[in-house]
């Protein structure tokens, strides 16, 4: 899957980031005269539980692709919580950066310049195919993405300047740092696929039933079809609107026998069935590249967060717990029922 770890840059704390309706907008009150059931009240805005549910299966989807078995069910088992405490939090660090007058700074243009620069990165050759890869990977188009970026690069530098700033690294530091680690910093392996993914259903008949498809889509395949055409026929996942294209993936951010399989593979092949607990997945290689050195200037901010981080952590949670205490939170349902689903 195409995470926000690829497309954004490296923040100094992951709050995920999620819009609300602000309360002076009549919410749910459009064509369809839906109202949507508020959870949580945080300052002027709202969590409401769509919002929330929608967090949260982002986050378990992501957690589906990198874990399994007893380490999956921890994090799922935990999972609930943080996504709650980080929609959150990332309001009242939002709120903070307007109250700095920091929201000035990011502008229309900034983020043009910016998604341009995700783009290039990863190859993306106009907006379309980069909202494309939005979409397989995250459920969200470019506007949606723009403004989560917004948020995300606001709260970063509230961070920074109201915590990071105030602990001092010396250049003599970072660079022996960066001498003694230079395995770290490279490039890392990159690749980018499409998957197939079919049910294996509860049932054994379900389960031979799954067989067939995938005979018949491995069938097809040497019979000249496109893997992206079967894809769109017969895959299950949310991917298959794009052909399956799971856009840019670093290595170690995915499930090993999957990235085993992508690396193996020559460009255009397809991969032999990886069976997971729930799912047969085929998938097809469309680029990779190897990993390579980077210079210490271009990765001089990485070694600064880095070394900050262990001495600023206790700060940051300070600092949190601080907004929290002088924030308006308001629970609209028990928060014991909200994680509970």
């Amino acid at each position: 899957m195409l995470t926000i770890r690829i497309f954004l840059a490296p923040f100094l704390v992951f709050i995920p980031v999620l819009g609300a309706s602000p309360l002076n907008v009549p919410f749910g009150m459009g064509a369809t005269d839906v109202r949507e059931e508020i959870l949580v009240i945080v300052n002027g805005h709202i969590i409401t539980r769509h919002q929330f549910q929608q967090a949260v299966e982002q986050e378990h989807a992501a957690l589906y692709r990198q874990f399994s078995g007893k380490e999956l069910d921890e994090k799922l088992k935990e999972g609930r919580g943080k996504t709650l405490q980080g929609l959150i939090d990332s309001f009242l660090v939002e709120d903070k950066a307007n109250d700095l007058g920091l929201g000035q700074r990011i502008g229309d243009d900034y983020l043009h310049s910016y998604v341009e620069d995700i783009k290039k990165q990863n190859n993306f050759a106009t907006d379309a195919d980069f909202e494309k890869a939005l979409r397989g990977s995250m459920g969200i188009g470019l506007q949606e993405y723009l403004k989560r970026t917004k948020q995300q690069i606001l709260q970063q530098e509230v961070l920074r300047s109201e915590v990071y700033t105030k602990v001092a690294i010396e250049d003599q530091e970072l660079r022996a740092y960066y001498e003694d680690h230079k395995d770290e910093y490279k490039k890392a392996t990159r690749f980018r696929i499409r998957e197939l993914v079919l049910a294996k259903g509860a049932t054994p008949q379900e389960g031979e039933a799954a067989k067939t498809v995938l005979a018949k889509v491995q069938e097809e395949l040497k019979s000249g079809k496109s893997f992206e055409d079967l894809v769109k026929q017969y895959s299950i996942s949310a991917s298959k609107d794009t052909g399956g294209d799971l856009g840019w993936m670093e290595k170690g951010l995915m499930r090993p026998a999957i990235e085993q399989a992508a690396l193996s593979l020559k460009t255009g092949a397809v991969s032999e069935p990886i069976e997971t607990d729930k799912d047969i997945i085929l998938v097809q290689l469309i680029q990779s590249e190897n990993e390579n050195a980077r210079p210490f200037d271009e990765v001089k901010a990485k070694i600064m967060e880095k070394l900050q981080e262990p001495k600023a952590q206790n700060a940051i949670e300070q600092y949190l717990a601080n907004l929290r205490t002088r924030g308006n939170v308001r629970f609209m349902v028990p928060k014991e029922q909200i994680l509970k689903g």
